[in-house]
C-alpha cells in the first residue's frame, strides 16, 4: 500500500476514535438542541413579544423599521423591508436589529436561569454528599485524615509506590 494511502487510513482511524468519544457526541447534541432553541426563541420574540410592544407603541412592526441609504430600481418610499430589498435598495435594518437584541436577551435570561439551577442542584448534592475528610488506614483500619501520608496510629507509610506527598 502506498505511503499516502496508509497515512489517509490512519487519519480516518484516528478521526473515528475522536468522533466516537462521548464528549464529541455530547457537543454535537448540544449544538443541535441549541440551534432548535434559537429557532424557538426567534419565533417567541418575533411572534409573541414584539407584536404587543408594537401595539403599545402605535401599531409598529419592528421587522419593517428600516432606513433607506440608497434607493433601488424604483425610487423610495418602500412600504416594507421586503419591498425595499426586492428593488435592490440599500437599507439599515434597525428594526430587525432590535428584534435580535430582544432575542439575545431572552436567550441570555434562559441560559442564566439554567446555570443558576444547575449551581443550586450541585450545591444540594454537595450538602447531601459532602467531600470526605477522613479515610480508614489500610493497615490498622483507624480513621485518619484524607490528606495523611503516614498513619498516626500504626505509623504505616500511606504513600502510593512511586508517588511523593
Amino acid at each position: 500500500m502506498p505511503g499516502y494511502m496508509l497515512l489517509i487510513k490512519n487519519m480516518l482511524k484516528e478521526f473515528k476514535q475522536f468522533a466516537l468519544r462521548g464528549n464529541v457526541i455530547d457537543m454535537a447534541v448540544g449544538i443541535i438542541i441549541g440551534g432548535a432553541f434559537g429557532t424557538i426563541v426567534h419565533s417567541f420574540v418575533a411572534d409573541v413579544i414584539m407584536p404587543p410592544i408594537g401595539v403599545l407603541i402605535g401599531n409598529v412592526d419592528f421587522s419593517n423599521l428600516f432606513l433607506v441609504i440608497r434607493g433601488g430600481k424604483t425610487p423610495p418610499p418602500y412600504p416594507t423591508l421586503a419591498a425595499a430589498k426586492a428593488t435592490g435598495a440599500v437599507t439599515i435594518n434597525y428594526g430587525v436589529f432590535f428584534n435580535d437584541i430582544i432575542s439575545f436577551l431572552v436567550v441570555a435570561a434562559a441560559v442564566f436561569i439554567l446555570v443558576r439551577s444547575i449551581n443550586r442542584l450541585e450545591q444540594q448534592v454537595l450538602e447531601i454528599h459532602p467531600e470526605p475528610v477522613t479515610k480508614p488506614c489500610p493497615f490498622c483500619f483507624s480513621t485518619i485524615s484524607i490528606h495523611a501520608t503516614r498513619c498516626p496510629q500504626c505509623t504505616s507509610d500511606l504513600k502510593e509506590p512511586g508517588k511523593t506527598a
